[in-house]
């Protein structure tokens, strides 16, 4: 296929911004912190409706629907999950609606009514998973297990039965012993599972800009991309340090079921400001979704008639099948 041909606007970008949450109550709380609440007589705070609220205090953040507990009238309950990592059990959680009851009708988007998107704050632990909805109850949840200790933020990515689209997020202490690793440099090939994934193209910090993403195996284009969440590829990236939350999607429509693709993916990406940010890219062969992780450092600003075009005759010339 043309990678030309299948271009389109399916490339929006939603962009979501800085706050901060703590999730107590249900939440999971280390125990060096339960111990201090013992130490100092004060308890775990917990919070219901508008004092749930993350507090923006800049034009910024006001702008945007960020990783706040509440965006468009929905609002993101206490998060339940194990205390400890390694120990098993389930992670639940509910939406409220503007009526503050629980939402128990969705729509599909991307093949799905609600990603869920876990990462710890170094950017390590990365998982996009999808739980399920009890419609009776409107509590979303799955199994679970912590795979290591450290502070998490979990992300709700959802479209309402009335067409609102919003991504809630809540923070997430979990008990245990964790060395942290962020990452320290500017990394564009990842390795999984016998797969090289590489990235090119800029994020360019306050404009749009194109990201193709090639995936080969032992030296070989893979042309047998299969479908997965409605395209040939779905990118993830966030900001490193306060995880602002950046969702892009693949160009192109929505491929057919048995259609495959490949070797190059190509995206629409819109870095809310310059800096590092860290991505992920989920792909699928043979029926397996793989994630590939890499991280770009924004690159400075287009100007004039480069940066009305970006990339456009790099990816009309590539001669890929992107999605």
């Amino acid at each position: 296929m043309n990678t030309a041909s299948r271009l389109s606007a399916y490339g929006a970008v939603l962009v979501v911004l800085f706050g901060a949450a703590y999730v107590a109550g249900d939440a999971v709380i280390p125990d060096g912190t339960v111990a201090s609440w013992a130490e100092s007589g004060a308890a775990p705070h917990e919070t219901h409706g508008a004092a749930d609220l993350d507090v923006n205090t800049t034009a910024e953040k006001a702008s945007m629907n960020g990783l706040s507990l509440a965006a468009s009238g929905f609002r993101l309950g206490a998060l339940r999950a194990p205390r400890q990592a390694g120990t098993s059990g389930q992670l639940a959680f509910e939406i409220f609606g503007p009526a503050g009851a629980p939402v128990t009708e969705y729509e599909t988007a991307h093949g799905q009514q609600l990603h869920l998107i876990v990462v710890r704050s170094d950017g390590a632990e990365y998982r996009h998973v999808h739980p399920t909805l009890d419609a009776s109850t409107g509590t979303w949840s799955m199994p679970w297990v912590w795979d290591s200790a450290g502070t998490y933020r979990v992300y709700t990515d959802f479209t309402s039965a009335d067409g609102t689209t919003a991504t809630l997020s809540r923070t997430v202490d979990v008990a245990g012993a964790t060395t942290s690793s962020p990452p320290t440099e500017v990394r564009t090939r990842d390795s999984v599972d016998g797969f090289d994934v590489t990235v090119s193209g800029d994020l360019v910090g306050g404009q749009g800009s194109e990201l193709t993403l090639e995936v080969t195996r032992d030296g070989a284009p893979v042309t047998e991309l299969q479908p997965y969440l409605g395209a040939f590829g779905h990118l993830v990236a966030l900001r490193e340090g306060d995880l602002a939350y950046l969702h892009v999607h693949a160009h192109g429509e929505a491929p057919k079921p048995e259609e495959t693709a490949g070797p190059g993916i190509t995206f629409t990406a819109e870095a809310p400001t310059e800096g590092r940010y860290l991505l992920y890219l989920d792909f699928q062969v043979a029926g397996q979704v793989r994630t590939a992780t890499f991280v770009l450092d924004t690159a400075p600003p287009k100007q004039g008639k480069e940066a009305a075009t970006g990339t456009e005759s790099e990816t009309a010339d590539d001669g890929h099948d992107g999605h």
